[in-house]
């Protein structure tokens, strides 16, 4: 196995000293702050000791077959919210209301795994009727930003010749503005009801959960005519395991422990532009 080892705020003194605990064959240099260990007798417990040393410094570790590249794959799927983006867009709506933290904290446990997804958000969305829909625009333009690294990844992926699915369990209106702003090839997501110029408190149609996720990734890659083992997929929370576990490479994005712990790979302190050391 090979062992990719990368940080932001880290030292090429400081990479090496917990790659020397891997005992590498060869250690090459990705950048300032990465570098690969190539040729490593990968154990369950050099994987334990390598990233409790690499977490201590704020480094992220990744185990990964040797030759793995972006050419091996046709497809990048992605969750929006607190992946692609840093906010949670329906936090930001309820916040418009003043219910911010008791929308979050039902948001926050739906993310771990604690209750169902559709519920959830059924019960979050109701308590947003009777909210102006100019509150959307203002969070797009006032609180949305880019996640990390998110526009460079996007542009090597790109031009690799991979297409771009954004899948969210959040809402067309942001969406639709995301894959024309950065020119995505897909976007699926869930309809907010409007009337009056109002939100109603309701979605249209089917809600899209962790199930229809992983449809939606089945589905592009029918249409594109590959495997879905030719896709990449990254989210954060435990609606987005479905998906991630049909993908060829699934990573987790500053994501719950949960998702953490079932991906292939955990970007924790580097941003989406990690993924691009790690298939180098």
């Amino acid at each position: 196995m090979n062992l990719v080892l990368q940080g932001l705020d880290t030292t090429l003194d400081t990479l090496r000293r917990i790659a020397a605990l891997a005992n590498p064959a060869r250690v090459t240099e990705l950048g300032e702050c990465a570098i690969r260990c190539e040729a490593i007798d990968f154990s369950e417990a050099l994987k334990q000791t390598i990233e409790v040393a690499a977490g201590a410094a704020r480094i992220d570790a990744t185990f990964i077959a040797p030759g793995r590249a972006l050419a091996d794959f046709k497809l990048v799927a992605m969750d929006m919210d607190s992946t692609l983006i840093t906010i949670e867009c329906i936090d930001e709506i309820a916040d418009m209301q003043g219910l911010k933290p008791q929308v979050a904290a039902i948001t926050e446990a739906a993310m771990r795994g604690e209750l169902d997804f559709a519920d959830s958000l059924t019960r979050r969305v109701a308590l947003l009727a009777g909210l102006d829909a100019a509150a959307l625009e203002r969070v797009y333009d006032e609180r949305l930003a880019m996640s990390m690294g998110g526009e460079a990844m996007l542009a090597a992926v790109r031009a690799a010749g991979l297409r771009t699915l954004l899948v969210s369990g959040g809402f067309t209106f942001f969406t639709d503005r995301l894959k024309a702003r950065l020119g995505l090839d897909f976007a699926h997501a869930n309809v907010l009801e409007i009337v009056d110029g109002k939100l109603t408190g309701r979605v249209l149609g089917g809600i899209v959960d962790a199930e229809e996720k992983k449809r939606t990734v089945e589905r592009v890659c029918l249409d594109l005519g590959i495997d879905t083992a030719q896709a990449i997929v990254m989210g954060d929370g435990a609606n987005d395991l479905a998906m991630m576990s049909i993908a060829g490479l699934s990573v987790a994005f500053r994501a719950k422990p949960v998702v953490r712990a079932q991906a292939d790979v955990a970007l924790t302190y580097t941003g989406l532009d990690g993924l691009l050391n790690i298939l180098a």
